[in-house]
């Protein structure tokens, strides 16, 4: 198969076959290189696979469009969704590796909820830095058992607790295993969100099967 070119992207084997690999999916203004650190220091050796979002908004790469701070495009995060959660398949004949649990942040997290939401079988589960719930009515998947970190600031002037704790509650309604935590911090990503995701990938990777 042709390699996956649906999405600008990096991609990394790692060395740890046994690890469940990362979809990495940044955040307004970043790119496929910009997680690849936080990756690497929250799951050494697991696989990664980092796409570019495919929405500029005054220059800067998004995953999907939005009408303003806060009101997203309904009718585009369903179609964006659509487009990664195939992406992901092509991804995964292409370089071999297994469904892989999403990390993203912020506009990244919200389109790996909307994944989650639309297209479950994407993917294992979720750590989502600074999520809200993207959809206005999600529809009703089945999430039975999926894993799912959420991480929120306690002082995020952008996203709401209570669109997070929305998210959470649509998520658990579907049979997901959510874990919601509030840090003390902003919006901005903090040493305590990478002792949270890494210590979560480690319980689960400890946890029986």
């Amino acid at each position: 198969m042709h390699e996956p070119s649906q999405f600008i992207h990096r991609f990394e084997a790692g060395d740890r076959p046994a690890a469940p690999p990362l979809l990495l999916l940044h955040g307004t203004g970043g790119n496929e290189d910009d997680l690849i650190p936080l990756g690497h220091t929250i799951a050494p050796g697991a696989a990664l696979l980092s796409p570019r979002g495919q929405v500029l908004e005054r220059g800067m790469p998004r995953f999907f469009r939005r009408l303003a701070e806060g009101v997203f495009d309904q009718d585009d995060v369903r179609r964006r969704a659509n487009d990664l959660a195939d992406f992901v398949a092509a991804a995964r004949e292409h370089y071999r590796i297994a469904a892989p649990i999403a990390l993203g942040y912020s506009n990244g997290a919200n389109i790996a909820a909307a994944v989650l939401l639309l297209r479950p079988e994407a993917l294992a589960g979720g750590i989502l830095l600074r999520a809200t719930l993207p959809l206005d009515q999600p529809p009703g998947a089945d999430l039975a058992g999926r894993p799912v970190l959420i991480v929120s600031g306690a002082r995020d002037p952008i996203i709401s607790a209570a669109g997070a704790a929305r998210l959470a509650e649509a998520l658990s309604a579907r049979g997901a295993r959510v874990e919601h935590r509030n840090l003390p911090a902003g919006h901005e990503l903090s040493p305590a969100d990478v002792t949270a995701a890494r210590q979560w990938l480690a319980d689960r990777d400890r946890a029986p099967a």
